[in-house]
């Protein structure tokens, strides 16, 4: 059994002359969230202008950042997809960028899988409106998903740099770039947005949003919006679902000072798909599934832990492993922040701001393993694994808890050609995750246990627990010099001190180790550097180059969960605790762009020396349950060298027509061989795990009138699925299609006065060649080879959807 360890640059992109696609930027003058200086008539950081269109298009904007290699994701191009569709799914459609969803809008926050440029999404920075997310993992332990911070109809942008650089970003793993989402203000004038759409799968989504407009001679304005999306699973049973609140406040102190607040609360409900092995897609098809949710389903999951399995499981080796009862995980969030903006001067500008979250929620697996007899019920004592009630099933239970709060404050100052900023950042986090095995009923004697409620009076049992409290500072210094209009020079540097301490271990002392314990890790670097050049050299010409230092924090998890040092056994700790140190990377990065109204095009070269890798290595000493005396060890394993490029051009021959097509090629490769024991791996040379080398992608679009289409496609090369490259997940294309109609003015008659100011009707079809294909890849691991069939038979990969349809009507008050 397979432990459930639930554990850009460019702005030549896709779209159309009907969108407003992606502004490249590159060391300018001031950060994204900012405000320009209050000196008028400036034209000191003028770059060459760009060719305008009546229509929004897809020409690199002259707007400049103060950091590294960034580009701009609208709401406008998130806004053609079926609502609710998480924006990292649209971002996807960029070079070097690679996005993994077992249901077709990314909403099951465990299958969603990001890469950019090589590196994982536990590797990217995350923020929204400056407040720090955390480490965008399946159970963060130091933050949130977006997704659950804020819905993706009140994302105005994404924010998105492709390299180690952005040091002012509060994040403490930011080794392969940074993604900052930035919510929409509340709007001027009194209205409101109500989205309706339905879909495959009897899927469900409605948006409700209310703006105040201003409300007083000040300038007060808010809005606040309610969310709820549903949809059964597009197999087995039961279903996916998340409700949301956001709201934001906008207070003015003058033309150019304000104070804002966002608030957000969620509720998530998850039904998880089977995790799933090449062996079963490729023997058994794709519609293997767990019990939950459909006919007889309890009962079919106990004879199943009794041997007795559906005629569809026949061949399996591992029968158990695909007949769970259920594989579920539920969340709920209360985050936010409040944020003074102000200018001090027509020069200075200070900014601040408080924010604090709250997490609770549970992860279940019904876990067929109880008991080791092959199909006695209930279990003889002394093959009773749990010990509860003899009973062959019991409800597996993760509970993490997140509790943080934190600060963050910047000076930003311009004297002469110079853009100065400084700034720190301070965060306290308090986590907890403990694993319990609750009691389920023996045949006969009720219902199975409702994997949504609170286990409240049911017996348990204690497996394991940690708890981590980490504090957090972050300092940064940076200068952005414009010697003449079309040149900017930026150096910074970044300084982190990170010190997580584990205390309070408990466990199972019958099954598990002694776990780490009163033990803690610091991760300290005075000296971050970022170095970058924009040189726009003609009227449609740029080059630019960009050299940046990171380093990921040591991370946390559960008991044997992930490559987190504490995640083991005291003695294992104890083992490699003097010869830890954290990961860092070094990125050189170079490009040339040419923008007209014709054609854009862009060049973009890089090369990232990942060093430091951490990687869990487990040993069983047993065979089948999770509760098999298994052995782990965390250590630094070596170095990624990544060599990288990406090229695109978009052609738009009339208004309106716009072709994209971009080609990216990734060879990130481990630099050294694994020793563990006596066996040597020769991980040396071979492709990262998950990570294809070439993607291609394209778009067609066009806009005529009130019409709007596209269709895009995209194609991934075969990726890695074990550490030594000996067995490959294969190739596949994807591709989707939309088409909406827009309405404007549209007056009610029975309301005098009353009109909708505009009116959409859209329609979607997500995998529009039902293509059969793995998407996520690794949330169980992966195998150091495939030796035996280990790769093969390697339980960690997740599905991707079946052609969907999806019909929506959107209006705006």
């Amino acid at each position: 059994m397979i432990p459930r360890y639930r554990s850009v640059w460019i702005g030549w992109i896709l779209g159309s002359a009907s969108l407003v696609p992606f502004s490249s930027s590159w060391a300018a003058a001031r950060p994204s969230h900012h405000h320009a200086p209050l000196k008028k008539h400036s034209t000191r950081h003028k770059a060459h202008p760009v060719t305008s269109h009546s229509r929004e298009t897809l020409a690199v904007t002259g707007h400049r950042r103060q950091y590294g290699s960034q580009t701009t994701l609208s709401h406008k191009l998130m806004d053609q997809q079926v609502p609710g569709t998480n924006p990292l799914k649209t971002l996807a459609q960029l070079p070097g960028i690679q996005f993994q969803s077992d249901d077709p809008q990314g909403l099951d926050t465990y299958s969603n899988q990001l890469y950019m440029h090589g590196f994982t999404q536990n590797d990217i920075g995350m923020t929204l409106d400056g407040i720090p997310l955390g480490e965008p993992t399946f159970r963060n332990y130091n933050g949130l998903s977006a997704l659950q911070a804020i819905s993706s109809e009140n994302v105005e942008r994404l924010d998105v740099t492709q390299s180690a650089g952005a040091e002012s970003t509060p994040s403490t793993n930011n080794l392969g770039g940074s993604i900052a989402y930035i919510s929409s203000a509340p709007r001027n004038k009194a209205g409101g947005t109500i989205v309706q759409t339905f879909g495959s799968n009897s899927l469900y989504h409605s948006f409700f949003r209310f703006d105040s407009g201003k409300l007083n001679k000040t300038g007060t304005k808010f809005f606040v919006s309610y969310m709820r999306n549903q949809g059964e699973k597009w197999k087995g049973g039961g279903d996916q679902f998340v409700q949301q609140v956001n709201a934001k406040l906008v207070q003015p102190l003058n033309d150019h000072s304000q104070i804002s607040a966002f608030f957000d609360w969620d509720a998530l409900q998850m039904v998880n798909y089977q995790d799933y092995t090449p062996n079963w897609l490729k023997n058994n098809g794709s519609k293997l599934d767990n019990f939950y949710g459909l006919p007889n389903a309890w009962n079919n999951a106990y004879q199943a832990s009794q041997g007795i399995f559906p005629p569809s499981y026949k061949g399996i080796t591992d029968p158990k492993d695909v007949s769970y009862y259920d594989s579920t995980a539920s969340s709920g969030d209360v985050f936010g922040g409040i944020t003074a903006d102000i200018a001090l001067t027509q020069k200075l500008r200070w900014k601040t701001t408080f924010y604090g979250h709250e997490e609770t929620g549970h992860g279940t697996y019904a876990n067929p393993y109880a008991c080791s007899d092959a199909s006695a019920s209930p279990c003889p004592q002394q093959d009773d694994t749990v010990q509860l009630n003899g009973g062959r099933i019991f409800e597996q239970v993760r509970k993490p808890y997140v509790r943080r709060f934190g600060g963050l404050t910047s000076l930003d100052y311009h004297i002469a050609h110079h853009a100065l900023s400084v700034g720190l950042w301070y965060e306290n986090n308090h986590y907890t995750t403990y694993e319990y095995a609750y009691q389920q009923p023996l045949p006969g004697e009720g219902a199975p246990l409702n994997p949504f409620g609170s286990f409240r009076g049911v017996p348990r049992r204690t497996l394991w627990g940690q708890e981590y409290n980490t504090n957090t500072f972050t300092a940064f210094v940076q200068d952005t010099y414009h010697p003449f209009a079309s040149l900017a020079l930026h150096a910074g540097f970044k300084s982190i001190l990170n010190t997580t301490r584990v205390g309070d271990a408990s466990n199972w002392a019958l099954r598990f180790p002694a776990q780490a314990s009163s033990e803690s890790l610091t991760t300290a670097k005075a000296f971050l550097p970022h170095l970058s050049a924009d040189w726009f050299f003609l009227k449609h010409h740029e080059l630019f180059v960009d050299i940046s230092e990171n380093v990921h924090a040591y991370p946390q998890s559960g008991y044997n969960s992930s490559n987190s040092p504490f995640a083991v056994s005291q003695a294992a700790y104890n083992a490699s605790k003097n010869t830890l140190k954290p990961e860092t990377a070094w990125t050189f990065a170079g490009g040339y762009r040419y923008t007209s109204s014709l054609i854009q095009a862009s060049l973009y070269l890089y090369r990232t020396n990942f060093n430091n890798r951490l990687q869990q290595i487990l040993a069983s000493t047993g065979a089948g349950s999770l509760l098999t005396n298994n052995t782990t060890t965390v250590r630094n394993v070596g170095s990624v060298t990544m060599n990288g490029v990406d090229a695109g051009l978009t052609i738009s021959p009339i208004e309106g027509l716009s072709l994209f097509n971009s080609f990216s090629y990734n060879k990130s490769s481990y630099d050294q061989n694994i020793q563990n024991g006596n066996t040597l791996y020769h991980t040396k040379g071979q492709q990262v795990v998950g990570y294809p080398i070439f993607m291609y992608k394209a778009r067609l679009s066009y806009e005529w009138r009130n019409w709007q289409a596209f269709i895009d496609a995209q194609y991934y090369s075969r990726r890695s699925f074990s550490y030594v490259g000996d067995y490959k997940i294969p190739s596949y294309w994807m591709s989707d299609l939309g088409i909406s109609y827009t309405l404007h003015d549209v007056h009610l008659g029975l309301l005098k006065d009353a009109s909708i100011h505009r009116l959409i009707f859209s329609f979607n079809i997500y995998n529009l060649a039902n293509t059969k294909y793995a998407s996520t890849m690794g949330q169980n691991g992966y195998t150091m080879d495939n030796s035996g069939g280990a790769a093969f038979n390697n339980q960690s990969i997740l599905l991707g959807n079946p052609r969907q349809f999806f019909g929506s009507i959107k209006a705006e008050f």
